[in-house]
């Protein structure tokens, strides 16, 4: 039993050595600003809004003071981003390319889909 355990713990060292330790260098060519337009079908949710964050090592934070933004984009341009306003939260999923992205999000009371153009 002892051998078998560790052997199982070495080759999860052995594998979390191997990944990439350049991971967020690559996630870098997403790092910019970015307009993020949001819209939802239910008319109920508003007629939509535009919003500014920012990407950095593949971090996601918000440039706006009135809303916090935080995130990751993974070096394939996956991303996933949690928006707070107040009391409010909505969660959002992705890809973005080197100058666009696209997907969804979704909140309480209110989904819809999202566009993004880096500035």
């Amino acid at each position: 039993m002892g051998y078998v355990r560790k052997a199982v713990i070495t080759t999860h060292v052995m594998l979390a050595l191997a990944m990439p330790l350049a991971q967020p260098a690559r996630a870098a060519s997403f790092d910019g600003e970015w307009s993020v337009r949001i819209a939802s079908p239910k008319q109920e949710c508003g007629n939509g809004a535009t919003l500014s964050i920012g990407i950095t090592n593949g971090h996601v934070a918000s440039t706006n003071a009135a809303m916090q933004a935080s995130g990751r984009v993974a070096e394939a341009g996956t991303i996933s981003v949690s928006l707070m306003s107040g009391f409010k939260r909505a969660v959002g999923f992705g890809h973005l390319s080197s100058s666009s992205g696209s997907g969804t999000w979704h909140g309480m009371a209110c989904s819809g889909t999202w566009t993004a153009e880096k500035i």
